[in-house]
């Protein structure tokens, strides 16, 4: 068994700042995770600092340290700390035993701790970007906490979470811990760092001060400490545990999770359960001290009951024990002792801590591939939580693991958004096209994926990229309907009063009746369903159905679901968005939108940093998130994206033709959707109108990409400097990238930015290409041909042409026999 960063992580902390096998896959994990908890007390959406101005409006990142350098940290001072502020308050949630989608699950026992690497340590992205395909974790039910997982000697042993991913799990009552990862001394480790570490001024810890203070302003919950830095003694260890006191003492609400390497004489000896060389970092002389311990991989069914015994006899939960299991190379393909930690018809032994659970998407070959084997390692074998196997060797977790709920209060909306998509929509309208994501914009999905009953009643529900009311995925129910069924969606607890409304938005193929009915249960029958008549669509668009709940004041909803009254053939609905609210929320306007910075990144195209008030007297409820628009001097309107937060970052605004100055709007939009006046600034051009960047943010397909992370959106999403994952990569035996400019546009030139401008080795450089026009997708011109290229990046001037797609074609993808081609950028200038 391999231990728990010596091995798995050797490659990875010598090649940490993006070295990628061709095929975009790490060559190995990247390193550790940390973080702090923020108050309840604390109301971050009223609590604005006017973000720190920056020079220019380039891409914020991710904010990863060393000691030395978190002690200057100041987020005054810092112009991307306002960029990782998470505004989304800790969510309480509920799980009932009855409500259970397995059996053989259980409720309020061992919980689940995932170690997640987003992204890579240094160039990780604040917001999310451009390009559909990420890693869009939603499987929250079956969570307690998430540690940021990263780290490495080269960029930086501490590290802060994205917002995005604070945002997206606090929103489901999920903990997050940042990473505090002192590497092996044969990987780069220094001891030194470890004595920064603990270093004293006084009766303070001054680094622990420090990441109180950082886990205050961002907004989490912990941090998660890993030692394993050589040439410790007993003096060493004991001070590392009285700084984890001491942080303790000072934020009593900020979690810490220790990592079983470091023992008490501090030599690093992992020891795969607890024990008389490591419990003291759990609990010593009756007192705690972390909060919790991960165990090594290497734990057997004696070790792990032992390890529950130790942890009773020092007057601790054995849940504050998680077992870890490494799925990285294997995910669901991963031996596991089962039996030992979830004996059958007994108790949890201890918790589980799973090991980068990610390679549901680092293994996938597509989106679809990635949901599909998200399911698998969660939901079991059948995609139904509830036939989940124990006797399989991968069961799924909610064969142990009992769902909870963060629908524990009114308002609760849902547009079923995952966090990504392949467009933009706004109520129901597409208001950009191009791939994205940002898990700060994910919506609570459904508890239950998928609970259909009775089983082979032909309906199928789904998550649809196709289309979405706000976001960019509705709920997709299809089939052939043999009978009635039943769609159990959310686990919930809310009271219902007098003015209580339901809220379904759907959209129908044709216009006619929907066969569909909401289902509600309550706490009273909490498996007894009742059903309210949706009635039939008017047409083909998207229709709002609301439902006066008021009949079951005083109840409380257990579940909520969908009636689908078959049989029907060919039966198709998408619900864009449900609502159970008591009174539409309004919300007053933003203010003071700054541009903080801006950087012109092609003829006609800047990207922004913005910054903007919170509305006056706003609770830490009151806004749900911002929409930032671009509004053209023709009126036109288009999306830029959105946040949580009070600042964001614009990777491509466009000068529409020679408009002389365009307006940024930012609108506030409340806990049930209801949107704000808008708030603007204006951001001017100079000259006269030069050629743009036709394909910036356009829709991008090409040949089967390298790996799910590395699809055709990459290049054309404006960036070269987001790691080198930030990319289209291809090892297709055709290979091809093609752009939908939107409409005919007069195109005069190309630019080419290949592997030696993303920072990759330049033997990489694409060697032989063609470029295509066309009007129509389908009859092509051939205006640029090369043989014989050695450049970074290419620039090919044509005559002046009227073309609607251009695709790029590759004949030679490197200067070395290297089967993969690497495209960082595919630019194409026109007017």
């Amino acid at each position: 068994m391999k231990r728990f960063l010596t091995a798995a992580l050797a490659l990875g902390l010598a090649l940490t700042a993006g070295a990628l096998a061709p095929n975009g896959a790490p060559t190995a994990a990247a390193a550790a995770p940390g973080a702090l908890t923020q108050p309840a007390a604390t109301d971050l959406r009223t609590d604005v600092t006017t973000p720190a101005a920056a020079a220019t409006g380039t891409q914020p990142y991710a904010s990863s340290w060393f000691p030395s350098t978190l002690l200057t940290w100041d987020p005054a001072t810092d112009p991307d700390a306002a960029f990782n502020r998470s505004h989304v308050p800790l969510q309480p949630r509920s799980s009932d035993p009855v409500l259970r989608a397995n059996p053989n699950a259980q409720a309020g026992a061992g919980g689940i701790t995932s170690l997640v690497s987003f992204g890579p340590t240094s160039n990780n992205p604040s917001q999310g970007s451009a390009g559909p395909n990420y890693y869009a974790f939603s499987h929250w039910q079956y969570l307690d906490k998430l540690v940021f997982w990263g780290g490495s000697a080269s960029e930086g042993i501490i590290l802060a979470p994205n917002a995005t991913v604070i945002d997206a799990a606090h929103r489901n009552g999920v903990k997050v811990y940042g990473n505090v990862f002192f590497p092996p001394t044969a990987y780069g480790g220094q001891l030194q760092w470890v004595q920064q570490f603990l270093q004293k001024s006084g009766s303070t810890y001054p680094v622990a001060d420090k990441l109180d203070q950082v886990a205050q302003y961002y907004g989490f919950d912990g941090w998660f400490i890993n030692q394993e830095t050589d040439g410790g003694n007993t003096a060493l260890a004991t001070s590392m545990r009285d700084l984890i006191r001491y942080a303790h003492s000072r934020a009593p609400g900020t979690e810490l999770m220790w990592y079983d390497a470091m023992t008490t004489d501090g030599s690093v000896n992992w020891q795969n359960e607890l024990d008389g060389s490591n419990d003291a970092f759990l609990q010593e002389n009756g007192s705690r001290v972390a909060d919790s311990m991960f165990l090594n991989f290497g734990w057997s069914t004696g070790q792990l009951a032992s390890s529950a015994a130790d942890a009773r006899r020092l007057g601790r939960s054995p849940y504050d024990l998680y077992a870890g299991v490494d799925t990285e190379a294997n995910g669901s393909a991963t031996a596991v002792n089962w039996s030992a930690l979830y004996p059958a018809g007994q108790p949890h032994t201890t918790s589980l801590g799973l090991y980068r659970p990610e390679w549901t998407f680092n293994s996938a070959s597509d989106r679809a591939d990635y949901y599909a084997r998200e399911s698998r390692f969660w939901d079991g074998p059948t995609g139904d939580p509830s036939t989940a196997p124990t006797a399989d060797a991968w069961p799924g977790l909610a064969a142990y693991q009992a769902e909870s709920t963060p629908v524990t209060g009114k308002p609760f909306v849902t547009s079923f958004n995952t966090g990504q998509g392949d467009r933009s929509f706004v109520d129901g309208q597409v208001m950009a096209t191009g791939g994205w994501n940002n898990l700060g914009l994910q919506d609570v999905l459904p508890t239950y994926r998928w609970l259909v009953s009775p089983a082979g009643s032909g309906l199928t529900p789904s998550l649809d990229f196709t289309d979405a009311y706000n976001g960019g995925s509705s709920l997709l129910l299809t089939g052939t309907l043999n009978s009635p069924a039943t769609v159990r969606l959310y686990q919930s607890r809310v009271p219902v009063g007098a003015t209580t409304r339901l809220d379904l938005t759907l959209k129908t193929p044709a216009a006619g009746a929907t066969h569909l009915s909401a289902a509600l249960s309550f706490t009273d029958a909490p498996t007894t369903f009742t059903h309210l008549d949706l009635g039939s669509t008017t047409g083909t668009g998207w229709e709002t159905r609301s439902l006066d709940l008021s009949a079951f004041a005083g109840r409380t909803i257990a579940q909520i679901g969908l009636y689908a009254a078959g049989p029907v053939g060919n039966y198709t609905v998408h619900v864009g968005q449900l609502a159970l609210y008591d009174a539409p929320a309004t919300v007053a306007a933003p203010s003071a939108v700054t541009v903080l910075g801006s950087t012109d990144t092609a003829a006609g195209t800047k990207s922004l940093r913005l910054g903007w008030q919170a509305p006056a007297s706003a609770s830490a409820s009151a806004v749900h998130h911002y929409n930032v628009y671009q509004r053209d001097a023709d009126g036109s309107r288009r999306y830029l994206g959105g946040t949580d937060g009070t600042a964001y970052f614009v990777p491509a605004l466009t000068r529409a033709g020679t408009d002389a100055a365009t307006t940024v709007e930012v609108e506030a939009v409340s806990a049930t959707f209801q949107r704000s006046a808008v708030a603007t600034t204006t951001v001017t051009w100079s000259g006269t109108g030069q050629p743009g960047n036709l394909a910036l943010g356009r829709t991008a397909t090409g040949s089967t990409p390298c790996n799910a992370a590395e699809g055709p959106a990459k290049a054309v999403n404006g960036s070269v400097t987001g790691g080198t994952s930030d990319k289209f990569c291809t090892l297709a035996a055709s290979k091809y990238l093609q752009v939908d400019l939107g409409a005919v546009h007069r195109v005069s030139g190309f630019t080419v930015r290949h592997a030696g401008a993303g920072g990759e080795n330049p033997a990489w450089d694409t060697r032989a290409f063609t470029i295509q026009l066309s009007t129509d997708g389908t009859t092509w011109s051939t205006p640029v041909k090369v043989t014989a290229n050695t450049a970074d990046v290419s620039t090919h001037a044509i005559t002046a042409g009227s073309a609607r797609y251009a695709r790029l074609n590759i004949t030679t993808p490197t200067q070395n026999g290297d089967p993969a081609a690497r495209i960082y950028e595919f630019e194409v200038y026109g007017t």
